[in-house]
Parts: C-alpha cells; structure tokens; sequence
C-alpha cells in the first residue's frame, strides 16, 4: 500500500495543491520511473500544514481499510468521507484506490452511496491490506513512559489479569491502523512488550529451578544447563537490541540483556549504571516509543508516517536517524514531516515537497533541488530558502566584503599586509 497521488481542492487551509508522489518517468532508476515514492519529506515554516497532511493521509488510509461493499457498487461509510474535497490515490499493488469528491473507484470499478440488498464484503480484499502507523509529534509523554518504568513482574501479571487481551482483539479486528500520540492504550504497549515480557517471566522461573536444584555453588554445571535451556528459550530482547543499540552508540547507552528490573533497560556504556526509561533523555524516549512498534508490527508493503522524527535528538544523531529507520521498515513507504536539514538530506530532491507562504498568504507547494547527503546549510538555503547566518552573522561579512576591497586598493604594503590578516583571521572564524 503506497499514497501515489494527493489533490486538494480545499482542507482546512489548504488550496488548489496538488502533489504528485510519484518518481518522474525520467528518474536515474529506470525500476522505478513512475511508481509510486519509497519516501516522502514535508518541509516548509510552521503552520503551512505539514502536519495536517499527514493527519489526512493516515485518516483516509485507515477510511480504505475499513470500507466495505454491499452487492455490486454500495459502499458502508460512503458519507463519512466528503471531509476532503479533492482527491487521493493509493496503491495495494497494481490496483489503485481512488476517492475523487466523494466518489470512489477501486480496481477500475466505481462504488456509489446509495443502499442496495446483497453480500458485504471488505473494498479491499484482505491479502491486500497492509499496516498504516502513524507517530505524532508529542509522542513522548509521561502516559507512555510510565508502563515502561515498571517492573516486568507487575506487567505480566498485568498482561494475565486483563479479560480481552490485546493480542486477541488485534486478530480478531484485523487492525492495521495504529496511531500514537501522548495517550497510547496501554494494551498496546503491553502488546508490543509482550513477547520480551514472556522470556523474562520464563527466564525467572528457570534460574529459580535452577537455584532450587542446588547448581549455584557449581558455576560450570549452572551455565551448562542455562545454556541448553536458552538454545530453545532466545531472549527476546536481544533482536531488539541488534536494531536498536546501533542508534544509541552516539548516547553511549545500549539495551542491557542481562537486567531484569525493566521490561527494556538502559545501561551506560563506561560505568555500566543501569538507566531507567523515565531517567533517560527526552530523545532517548522518543527513539525507543518509536523503534518499539516499528520492530514489533508488520511494515511490509505499509506507510509509515513521523512528525518530526527529529525531535530533541542532536544534529549528530539526525544526520543518520532516517537510515535507521528504513533498516527497521525497508519495504514500508516512509512519510515525514520535519524542520531539520539533516533529517531532509535524507531524502532524494524528488521525495522532497516544500511548503512555502507566497505574497499573498497562501500555502504553495515545490519540489526539492538539492542533491541527497547535501551539506545542511545548501539544503537550508537552496529548499529551506533560509539564510543560515543571523544579523552578527551578516554583520560579520558585511566587514569581510569590506576588508577585501580595502586590500584590493590599499598601495602601502605594510597596511595592505595588516589588512589582509584581518580579513584572513575573519574570514577563518566564520569560513568565508
């Protein structure tokens, strides 16, 4: 499932746009010339609509999943989805999904509103249905925090108490959409947890086995037999792990496999202090409410949308981020919105779409045109359209374009000299 084409005659703020998410038939891979984008990069000021774009696109994604069909052409929902005027297409494959103004087309076939007798039946086949995940801005909140802060004991006794566990209603609903905000349920987090929370409760009762048979004074006979016993039992976390302490290198933390006073604890590298959630950075937390469900859920053939993935993360740790998360979700197509340079250079200047402000106050669209992996401050001027130096900045080389014509017509040689090194000296200090 991939978004291949989005018009919008007229949503919230938005007018007369249209954006066409599609690799232009010219494109450098020939494989993949007029196919719908791997990658998608929102960029522009603040309350262009950035945001609400992603909102739209994971609200009718999650509208086509839902859809269903009664006899030959009556859609269920049909009235629910004039919120857009405009259109958008999706891909599940090589059948298209198209709602235009309150019409849909799926497979080349056209569906109506109106009510008729027959069999329903889901618009889009099963087989076909692929995960939308969806991660806002203020993802990283006390709520979400808070179940990792405790101990995995209380969690999975937690898990066995609840009367319709997660796991369950997740199969039974066919779910495929999964939004999180501050206020993620907290059976889903118990959902995604769960796998790591079963070894360590399976963990625990065996090294209490273990204990009880007396191996504790025999080290060697002890680790013999944890070791066969870990053969059939792997620890859960350390698959996560291999994913997810590449991006930590940077914070000098790694997930600890050996800890079990947290479902998933942090631990410092040098002093090998174990670091609970709550105590960890603010982007710290947000990396891992966001590795989690990328690591857990299906993304094969699915769209994956961020808010400012670069969310109180370093420049350092932005420069990379996107890589990681394609390892985590290859074949899914990745939708950001962002404000960092760093986080943009990511994307190819096809995959970018600028969001801009004209003279009269209106939000324009245009393509990126620098090249992926550009230095930030090219991207902030040539996409940005930013001028990355501040009024000292400014100052400073008004005084360097000064200088420079002070030495191309100063005659004596000792002033011509002393000019020069200070023209030199400044120029060094700002890299003119």
């Amino acid at each position: 499932m991939k978004i291949s084409k989005l018009n919008i005659k007229e949503f919230r703020h938005l007018k007369d746009l249209e954006f066409d998410f599609t690799y232009p038939k010219d494109y450098k891979d020939k494989s993949k010339a007029g196919k719908p984008l791997d990658k998608i990069c929102f960029i522009g000021q603040s309350a262009t609509g950035k945001t609400g774009l992603l909102e739209l696109i994971y609200s009718l994604g999650m509208n086509s999943l839902k859809l269903e069909v009664i006899g030959q052409d009556s859609i269920i929902g049909f009235k629910g989805l004039n919120y857009i005027n405009g259109l958008i297409e999706f891909s599940f494959n090589d059948k298209f999904y198209t709602l235009n103004k309150g019409a849909i087309t799926y497979n080349n076939r056209k569906f109506n509103g109106s009510t008729s007798g027959g069999v329903v039946e889901s618009l889009i086949p099963t087989n076909l249905k692929k995960n939308i995940i969806y991660f806002q801005a203020d993802l990283i909140s006390r709520k979400n925090i808070e179940l990792f802060a405790k101990n995995p004991i209380d969690l999975i006794e937690s898990l066995n108490s609840d009367e319709n566990k997660f796991d369950v209603l997740h199969e039974k609903e066919e779910k495929h959409t999964y939004l999180f905000d501050d206020d993620v349920d907290t059976s889903t987090w118990k959902f995604l947890l769960e796998e790591i929370l079963n070894y360590r409760k399976k963990f625990t009762q065996k090294m209490s086995e273990l204990i009880h048979k007396g191996l504790i004074a025999d080290q060697n006979k002890l680790n013999n037999e944890f070791s066969k016993w870990q053969k059939d039992n792997p620890n859960a976390l350390k698959a996560f792990a291999e994913k997810f302490n590449p991006l930590l290198k940077k914070l000098n933390v790694e997930v600890d496999l050996v800890n079990t006073e947290y479902a998933i604890p942090l631990n410092n590298k040098h002093t090998g202090e174990i670091i609970p959630i709550q105590s960890a950075s603010t982007g710290t937390k947000g990396l891992l409410l966001s590795f989690l469900p990328l690591f857990k859920l299906d993304t094969k053939d699915g769209i994956v949308l961020i808010d400012e993935p670069e969310r109180s993360l370093y420049p350092d740790m932005q420069m990379d981020l996107m890589e990681h998360y394609y390892n985590l979700a290859r074949d899914a197509q990745m939708i950001v919105a962002t404000h960092s340079p760093f986080v943009a250079a990511s994307f190819e200047p096809e995959e970018r779409f600028i969001l801009y402000f004209d003279d009269t106050g209106n939000v324009k669209i245009k393509k990126g045109t620098s090249p992926i992996g550009d230095d930030p401050n090219d991207l902030l001027k040539n996409d940005f359209k930013i001028n990355y130096y501040n009024k000292y900045g400014k100052k400073a080389y008004e005084s360097y374009v000064e200088l420079k014509e002070k030495v191309l017509n100063e005659t004596d040689s000792e002033k011509k000299k002393s000019l020069m090194l200070e023209m030199v000296k400044l120029g060094n200090t700002y890299n003119f």
